[in-house]
């Protein structure tokens, strides 16, 4: 079948239509449990510090470099701690080196929090969102620990650093180069391993049969979240939503310390100087927010154009797109 020129949206009509479908379900889904829908900044002069996620720059602006957004968690946060109540937010999101079947560096990201809540409350609501717009009926939960051993064969807590490397070469051959640690912490090493095993192997094989939310994940991997303590080992109170090995949704029962964020906030950005990575400046605002009293709650974001793609079955995410990359 002959493509269609450059400059013609990617996607049909018929399918431009089932998206705007898709928003016009969402927004009533919210608006029914009176969430507020809010609106913030694309550009700000901080950025995410996650080695995991780099973000777009843009030119100085009166002396002052912005980056894109790549979530608006932040700014969100920061409506929380002024005492906005529950808020939900449709955003385009930006996110470098983002490009591929499932990925496009400029996409659309649900993210909504609830006051009140704890993950597993914000796991129910998820899973009612997804059968109003005509997915599951139901899904399944495991822990990160049960995910692990069913599908990798080893346990993530008890491995050691060369066991899980084995099992990774084992899987997918000769690995890239592992980021530089001390003697004395293993968690770089342990993380970059399980982050390889979970890519590699374990998620492309997560909520085959009906949609599974990961949860319990290493303290190690909390990024924003809780940990809870009272447990051995200690585990983040956050989850994923996995549907046909596709990562959906990622969520987190919200730290609220101002101190223990800012010193996570740091500890990333060592992290990026030592594998050579550019390091932006945290949110300062989101640091002062905290400071201020974020009250408890939880929050996820969810991948609309994945979502999109997955409840009418097309191959590739550009094609639930008007214009992706390449037509940008």
């Amino acid at each position: 079948m002959k493509s269609k020129p450059v400059w013609q949206p990617r996607a049909s009509l018929e399918t431009l239509r089932l998206r705007a479908l898709l928003m016009q379900r969402v927004r009533r889904f919210f608006a029914a449990r009176e969430l507020l829908e809010v609106e913030t900044p694309v550009l700000s002069r901080a950025a995410t510090v996650d080695p995991q996620i780099d973000s777009f720059s843009s030119q100085r602006s009166g002396g002052v470099e912005r980056w894109l957004q790549t979530s608006p968690e932040f700014a969100m946060k920061r409506l929380l701690a002024a005492g906005s109540g529950p808020i939900f937010q449709i955003a385009k999101v930006f996110r470098v080196d983002e490009s591929g079947r499932f990925h496009n560096p400029e996409f659309t990201m649900l993210e909504w929090y609830r006051p009140g809540f704890d993950h597993h409350r914000l796991i129910d609501e998820c899973e009612a969102l997804l059968a109003v717009l005509d997915g599951p009926a139901s899904c399944a939960r495991l822990s990160y620990r049960e995910a692990f051993v069913r599908e990798a064969g080893i346990d993530p807590f008890l491995a050691s650093p060369a066991e899980l490397e084995a099992r990774c070469v084992q899987a997918i051959g000769p690995l890239p180069v592992m980021p530089s640690v001390e003697v004395a912490d293993d968690s770089l090493t342990r993380d970059f391993l399980l982050d390889l095993l979970m890519s590699h192997v374990v998620g492309p094989q997560l909520g085959r049969d009906r949609p599974e939310f990961l949860i319990d994940f290493p303290a190690s991997q909390a990024a924003l979240a809780k940990v809870r303590r009272d447990v051995e080992p200690p585990v983040a109170e956050r989850f994923e939503l996995f549907w046909r090995g596709i990562e959906l949704a990622n969520g987190f029962h919200e730290l609220t310390d101002a101190a223990e964020q800012q010193q996570r906030f740091q500890a990333d950005q060592a992290r990026r100087a030592s594998r050579g990575q550019a390091v932006p400046p945290y949110d300062g605002h989101l640091i002062a927010a905290l400071e201020h009293g974020l009250p408890p709650c939880a929050g996820v974001a969810v991948g609309l154009d994945r979502l999109l793609m997955l409840l009418l079955g097309l191959p590739h995410i550009g094609d639930g797109l008007a214009f992706d990359d390449e037509r940008a």
